[in-house]
């Protein structure tokens, strides 16, 4: 399979996350091109601020090999990840990332930090960008323009655990 392939899925991921009002984003990881793990950001679902794509993804990975290091996998990623979820791909030593859409608000791969190549760390990662961008874009566009137009912007969108009523 091509790069583009596996983005497909992830992008497949993400649209299923943006049906079930989470920010649309899906994760692949592959080793020697099998699918070892995917996943989509759960943060609204699960009520966990940690709970990413990326993350999400590099947890089944671990447990499914039974290692922490990663360093013979690929991460396919529709959104260029945040600083949280790098510095999880530089602590589990994953061996690439490619990423569909940049993103100049909070992206540490490249467009705000480069984290994920920076040489002060004790891993760095090879990173691609811009794999079925326009498609990744798209989606997180139309996602975030329904959100604005629905009014939901900036509401929260759960009331579990609502302290005080």
């Amino acid at each position: 399979m091509r790069d583009e392939d596996y983005m497909e899925i992830a992008l497949a991921l993400a649209r299923e996350a943006g049906q079930a009002g989470e920010v649309p984003v899906g994760a692949v990881l592959v080793k020697n091109g099998d699918i070892i793990a995917k996943a989509a950001n759960a943060k609204e679902t699960t009520i966990d601020a940690t709970a990413h794509a990326e993350l999400l993804a590099l947890q089944m990975a671990a447990q499914k090999l039974q290692t922490w290091n990663l360093r013979d996998l690929t991460m396919y990623v529709t959104l260029e990840p945040c600083v949280m979820c790098v510095g999880a791909m530089v602590n589990a030593r994953l061996g690439k990332l490619v990423y569909g859409a940049g993103d100049a608000k909070a992206g540490a791969a490249g467009s705000i930090f480069d984290i994920a190549r920076c040489p002060a760390l004790n891993h760095q990662i090879q990173v691609e960008g811009g794999v079925l961008k326009k498609e990744c874009s798209e989606l997180l566009s139309s996602f975030f323009m329904n959100l604005r137009r629905d009014g939901r912007v900036g509401r929260r969108r759960s009331t579990r655990n609502r302290v005080g009523g």
